[in-house]
């Protein structure tokens, strides 16, 4: 690894323990019914826990959008050309794409980051210019990329989260994504990591019918028998299977961890980015919350192996961050659960004083 992935890493703490049992107290003693509020109260705990404080304060959203291409589309399992990835990125930055709108609604700005798209962007376009590579490599017939390439592509997300944080724009992140053919390099990691058959965890992604689906899974089994991408290291997945942009939204996770930011990740390739970031450091998955369940076959199982459950099932499977947008909304709502309610002591003042 990388000394900035390796400093990243070590420089992730434990959430405050003590936070999380004295927000748990207060919501007990809150006016109403113990529980009543459901998972509202496990989510402000948790923000309680990472902020160190029971009055956290979700001001400055910020999702970022990493965009990238991948070989494997030459295998028909995409119903869109590449050429889509480079056409969204300008839409992003015009504000003129899904995510952007529901965003605005959040309180929560969008940016770019380019880890991999197979287009020369102007050096102008108000984005981060990252990338890797013009794209990954075909993984259905050798490896995606190579392994110094997926450790420069998480390293790109570390410095995208340290930069965000030195112009003091971020209390809680959000993690998007834009590239054509990426659910398949997905689909791949979730099952390389867990060993379940591809036809288990692979679906329709853009909305393929039933012989592209096959030809996707024919793909995806031939990458993963061809490349054997080792469970245990996950550089070694990323890199043969996996994406540039996949990379950049592992090392946002890292470095969103590293600086004790909360962070929310979208759909199936934000979960696939968060999982690869959480084998590598495990202490990351405390700042994480999954926003949603995808309809995408493969979501659960990634949410089972992080151990998280999706805040939202509202049938989504745009990407883009348009997910982490929705779900930022409920989590700014649970820190005032945990911050406003009153208690039944301080009810019972108030009505002593009228």
């Amino acid at each position: 690894m990388t000394d900035l992935l390796t400093q990243a890493i070590a420089s992730i703490r434990a959430p405050y323990k003590d936070m999380e049992e004295a927000a748990l107290a207060k919501l007990r003693e809150q006016a109403r019914p113990a529980g009543s509020l459901g998972v509202l109260e496990e989510i402000s705990a948790r923000l309680a826990s990472i902020a160190g404080t029971l009055d956290v304060r979700l001001e400055k959203k910020i999702i970022v959008t990493c965009a990238g291409d991948h070989g494997i589309v030459e295998e028909g399992v995409s119903l869109f050309p590449a050429e889509v990835t480079p056409a969204m990125v300008y839409n992003f930055v015009k504000g003129g794409a899904s995510v952007n709108v529901i965003a605005r609604h959040a309180g929560a700005k969008v940016v770019v980051a380019d880890l991999g798209v197979n287009h020369e962007f102007e050096p102008s376009l108000p984005i981060f210019h990252k990338k890797v590579r013009m794209g990954t490599a075909n993984f259905a017939v050798g490896p995606a990329m190579t392994r110094e390439e997926a450790a420069k592509s998480i390293e790109a997300g570390i410095e995208i989260l340290d930069e965000l944080i030195d112009a003091g724009d971020v209390d809680i992140l959000g993690t998007g994504d834009m590239g054509i053919g990426n659910t398949s390099p997905s689909s791949a990691i979730i099952a390389a990591f867990s060993g379940l058959p591809v036809a288990d965890v692979v679906g329709r992604g853009t909305g393929i019918d039933d012989e592209a689906l096959s030809k996707k899974v024919d793909a995806i089994e031939r990458g993963l028998a061809f490349n054997k991408p080792d469970a245990s290291d996950p550089l070694d997945v990323l890199a043969k299977v996996g994406g540039c942009e996949i990379g950049g939204l592992a090392g946002l996770v890292i470095g969103a961890a590293s600086h004790g930011i909360p962070v929310v990740c979208d759909g199936l390739i934000s979960t696939a980015g968060a999982l690869i970031a959480c084998e590598l450091a495990p202490l990351a998955r405390e700042y994480l919350f999954c926003s949603h369940n995808s309809v995408e076959k493969g979501h659960q199982f990634m949410h089972e192996r992080l151990k998280r459950r999706p805040l939202l099932d509202l049938d989504l499977r745009l990407g883009e961050g348009t997910g982490a947008a929705v779900a930022m909304e409920i989590l700014d709502l649970s820190t005032r659960v945990l911050a406003d309610i009153k208690s039944f002591e301080e009810v019972a003042i108030a009505d002593a004083q009228e």
